[in-house]
């Protein structure tokens, strides 16, 4: 496997990802998280033209996406319930989506994240159970409560070197 930024043109096949990683949560005890068509085209586009879409792909097969930058967010300007492990600056992962078709896909994802800067941040839904345990077989410490835009809580995780 392999990541690369994603290309605009790619915006179609990278919705279907979406749509079936919505499909799976839904079929897997999490049918909140992604309601409504989230990620929409629209914010899938603009990290594209951000720089910051990557894909995964496997003998040139889309097998995954997700969005990763070193800027700060938002988001995780406020924890509760829980600190960081560590401030200063650090990588964001927000989207991850896998096809479904090659396992592993996450944690090659989150293991790409990692090397680019030794201090990752994520998040994800309460229901999101197989999230919770990729981040957590992948090194990443649950570290509180964060509030996303729409003001629904996410359990924080960070994993640094």
């Amino acid at each position: 496997m392999k990541i690369r930024t994603a290309r605009l043109e790619e915006i179609p096949e990278i919705m279907k990802i979406y749509d079936t990683a919505r499909r799976f949560m839904q079929e897997h005890e999490n049918p909140t998280q992604w309601k409504a068509g989230y990620p929409s085209r629209e914010l899938v586009e603009r990290d594209c033209k951000q720089g910051w879409l990557y894909v995964c792909e496997e003998q040139e097969t889309l097998a995954g996406v997700f969005m990763f930058c070193t800027e700060p967010d938002a988001t995780y300007q406020k924890i509760y319930e829980g600190k960081w492990i560590q401030e200063g600056a650090y990588g964001t992962m927000h989207r991850m989506a896998s096809s479904g078709q090659i396992k592993g896909v996450a944690s090659f994802c989150l293991d790409w994240c990692f090397k680019q800067c030794g201090n990752v941040r994520g998040d994800t839904h309460e229901d999101n159970y197989v999230m919770q345990r990729v981040f957590e077989k992948n090194g990443f410490q649950r570290c509180g409560i964060i509030h996303v835009e729409d003001g629904t809580p996410r359990i924080a995780y960070q994993r640094i070197k």
